[in-house]
């Protein structure tokens, strides 16, 4: 079983990473972070479930870990941008 490596969730998250340079969006951040997450655990030992369970918990470890990304590092509120040159101005 080639999912019970920690390594193989390292390498997924390296590659979902590089996906975020190319296509950013904050989504792949956040599915970086948590298989980053799933393979420290499984190479500490702490994961013994199975792969259905493993998806389950990187799901909602991707849903947290976008959530705080968006609440730290968002757009702040009240934050209004202010045109004071028009792109056809000359």
């Amino acid at each position: 079983m080639i999912w019970m490596n920690g390594w193989v969730w390292m390498i997924a998250a390296l590659v979902l990473a590089a996906l975020e340079l190319i296509l950013p969006g904050w989504f792949f951040l956040g599915s970086a972070i948590a298989a980053a997450i799933m393979g420290a655990m499984i190479l500490m030992g702490l994961w013994t479930g199975g792969l259905p369970m493993a998806l389950v918990v990187v799901a909602v470890l991707t849903g947290v870990s976008w959530f705080v990304m968006r609440r730290l590092m968002g757009s702040q509120k009240g934050q209004v941008r202010i045109w004071d040159r028009d792109i056809n101005d000359n």
